[in-house]
């Protein structure tokens, strides 16, 4: 064990929970600061399998996944996990989050849903889509909710 793996075992196990967690708020804060949205999405995409390693995924996605949906205020329950995300791209007008988890939840579905036991999975697709069509259609007119709806119906009928 090096010298600095020793010191940050030492300094990590005096540490209680939200002072580990304020130090990765500033450390993430300062590691995100002078990337790009490209940047950051190719780093996640290059840390994904790694973490994932030894990781029984079709035990942990579903929660995961649920867990990501909830949250306060419309903003997915990752966001204050990462607040060094939340910084927006000027191209799209659209935060980090947003557009990290458009890339991650489809691929995290593809992955996740065929090792969900059959019984399951109609009631988690059942569960995604009524959230998918509620948070989807917020701040629409009627009219904009009623043709949201109707695409996704002829989306799910190919």
């Amino acid at each position: 064990m090096s010298m600095m793996e020793k010191m940050m075992g030492m300094m990590m196990g005096r540490m209680n929970k939200e002072e580990k967690e304020a130090m990765m708020a500033a450390m993430m804060d300062k590691f995100f600061a002078d990337m790009t949205a490209d940047d950051k999405s190719k780093l996640i995409g290059e840390m994904m399998p790694k973490m994932m390693k030894g990781v029984n995924m079709m035990e942990m996605m579903p929660q995961m996944m649920m867990g990501m949906m909830g949250g306060e205020e419309g903003e997915c329950g990752m966001m204050g996990m990462m607040p060094g995300m939340k910084g927006g791209d000027k191209e799209t007008g659209m935060s980090m989050m947003p557009q990290m988890m458009m890339e991650m939840m489809p691929k995290c579905l593809t992955m996740m849903l065929p090792k969900l036991p059959k019984e399951k999975r109609v009631a988690f697709a059942s569960k995604m889509v009524a959230m998918l069509v509620d948070q989807g259609s917020v701040g629409m007119s009627e009219e904009e909710k009623k043709s949201f709806q109707d695409e996704l119906v002829e989306k799910i009928k190919d």
